[in-house]
């Protein structure tokens, strides 16, 4: 019987989300409600991804929790938050009783958690590994039900990540926040040619984590509330519009708009926050220049707070923009481990296009390009050769 077995554990990895309409900002910090819906594209978890192991024992005396090999502290409030309302969920589930055949609610629980990328340095670690916190506990658990307002309590852009594609967090009205909720607008496969690009400049901890510039942006800065209930919710329906028709014009210039916008709102805050660095702005007009030259809309950049850029393209113009890359930002010592993830052909510049864009070239700034495309949601790990913990409950060294 499952109460009688020794050691229960779930494993699922969760995919990292880049928002092109912004979240910035909250109307209640304990619930995590934003001030404002967003969209994001989820990617794909070939290339970025969290693993989650949880692990349920009556032989374990207490809660633990090890993220990318080390220790941490379980106790922190958005971990409890997400395990609370998990086992919440499940004891709702069996209709309070203690279903004999169902895993104790009692029993104490080890973690372990990897991100495959740099925490914490712009790339929405946090979300991926909320999502998949919350998927590995709910499958321990159980637990079927709507789940993005769980992972929502432990990172809000969290939310998104429990969707593949593309996905709307709905900012809700209720003060309880349980119509603040993500859904998903268009699946994976919907934009077969979308195509995303990270320009890795720095796997560095950002100065101000996002958490404490947001309020302090809700706090002082009179742009961010314009935002939010002006600007946004007319940006979000035509957002939805450009993903619906696959208008790659569209939806490019409202994704640079919509970043410019948000780091326009750092700089409002007071004292103002800087999330861009000369690097960021320097692909900024690379980008703009690369378009001008074509005469359209042929790669979008947006950051998030920090300064690696994510830029989107259709397949047909990768080969080409990496190549105008690798030439802005000649690769220091790894030419050969320079573009990671999806493969890339090779383009020829004409002698034009490198007049004209490539102007004056900074080596070694970029660290590595990733290429991948958008993904599914969260996934069950079946393997258990794959499980972070081993049967002691412990995490398995890593060879």
């Amino acid at each position: 019987m499952a109460a009688e077995r020794a050691l229960a554990m779930a494993t699922c990895t969760a995919p990292v989300n880049i928002a092109v309409i912004k979240y910035w900002g909250k109307r209640d910090t304990d619930l995590i409600l934003p001030i404002n819906s967003s969209l994001s594209v989820t990617l794909h978890q070939d290339q970025l991804k969290t693993t989650t192991t949880a692990a349920a024992s009556r032989d374990f005396t207490e809660d633990r929790l090890w993220l990318n090999g080390k220790e941490v502290d379980v106790g922190h409030p958005r971990v409890q938050a997400c395990l609370r309302e998990v086992r919440r969920l499940a004891r709702k589930r069996r209709g309070g009783s203690e279903d004999t055949a169902a895993l104790s609610l009692s029993y104490k629980i080890h973690i372990a958690s990897e991100n495959n990328f740099p925490t914490a340095a712009g790339l929405a670690s946090s979300a991926a590994g909320y999502a998949c916190l919350v998927s590995a506990l709910a499958r321990l658990y159980g637990v079927e039900e709507e789940l993005s307002e769980v992972a929502r309590q432990g990172s809000g852009s969290a939310c998104r990540s429990m969707f593949g594609g593309f996905v709307q967090w709905q900012r809700g009205e209720r003060p309880d926040g349980t119509d603040s909720l993500a859904l998903q607008v268009a699946p994976e496969t919907h934009w077969p040619e979308l195509r995303v690009l990270i320009l890795v400049v720095s796997g560095e901890k950002k100065p101000m984590g996002s958490t404490v510039g947001m309020q302090t942006s809700v706090e002082t800065s009179p742009l961010l509330k314009h935002r939010a209930e002006v600007v946004v919710p007319e940006r979000l329906a035509q957002m939805m519009r450009h993903i619906r028709e696959r208008d790659f014009e569209g939806f490019g210039q409202l994704a640079m708009r919509d970043s410019n916008q948000f780091h326009a709102t750092c700089l409002d805050t007071f004292p103002p926050i800087f999330y861009l660095t000369d690097l960021s702005r320097h692909i900024i007009a690379l980008a703009h220049r690369y378009n001008a030259h074509h005469g359209h809309t042929k790669v979008a950049y947006t950051f998030d707070a920090g300064p690696n850029a994510v830029i989107f393209a259709l397949a047909d113009t990768v080969a080409e923009f990496v190549e105008v890359v690798r030439r802005s930002f000649p690769p220091a010592t790894n030419g050969d481990q320079f573009v990671r993830g999806l493969p890339v052909g090779s383009a020829a510049l004409s002698e034009e296009l490198v007049a004209a864009v490539v102007t004056e070239p900074v080596p070694g700034a970029v660290q590595y390009i990733l290429h991948t495309k958008p993904g599914p949601g969260p996934q069950l790990v079946d393997d258990p050769s794959q499980h972070l913990l081993g049967a002691d409950g412990l995490p398995r060294s890593r060879a």
